[in-house]
């Protein structure tokens, strides 16, 4: 997105920008609890990518979309303030992401939500079976997973307790070898 583009969510999102590859973030402008909706993003903004890319989310087995709206600022984090729901759009074939908050947790078991000023994250592996962008995650966080490369790369230890995605749960029932002859992605 262009640095002259208006804020796409101004009532939920905030973009703080900093220069750098990958420096920019996103910050709540609200308060929600835990689950509730924070935006539904439909077509357009999304629209669907030629190939995955860093900044296109999968949205099943073999598509990708590309958000185009200040949403491409929520960034990776190992405790995600967010989940990105792909969910289907019963009257167009086309994909809708549900942005939740995440059903997380404090240490007294009460659910968390989010406020203003909270960074917004989520899991990439939720959405991402293979990532066009493998990177080492900085996030701090005690659960931080190091290496980030999408959830076809951990194992089911790795992976429990996290919201993922109907399109990753169907490609980790496949087995490895017949993923790789069937050129899955």
């Amino acid at each position: 997105m262009p640095e002259t583009q208006s804020p796409t969510h101004p009532s939920v999102i905030r973009v703080v920008r900093q220069p750098g590859s990958f420096a920019s973030y996103s910050i709540s402008t609200t308060t929600l609890p835990a689950g509730a909706l924070v935006a539904r993003l439909t077509s357009p903004p999304l629209t669907f990518a030629p190939a995955k890319r860093w900044s296109s989310v999968q949205v099943s087995e073999t598509q990708h979309i590309e958000l185009n709206c200040d949403f491409l600022y929520v960034n990776h984090s190992c405790e995600p303030s967010l989940e990105f729901h792909v969910v289907a759009d019963a009257e167009e074939d086309k994909p809708v992401i549900e942005v939740r908050v995440a059903a997380r947790r404090d240490e007294h078991g009460q659910p968390v939500g989010i406020q203003p000023g909270d960074h917004l994250t989520f899991f990439y592996p939720s959405t991402e079976w293979i990532m066009d962008q493998p990177f080492e995650c900085k996030c701090g966080t005690r659960s931080c997973k190091g290496w980030i490369s999408g959830a076809r790369d951990m194992t089911p230890d790795q992976l429990r307790g996290y919201f993922l995605n109907a399109h990753i749960e169907d490609l980790r029932s496949i087995p490895r070898q017949q993923q790789e002859g069937q050129g899955k992605n």
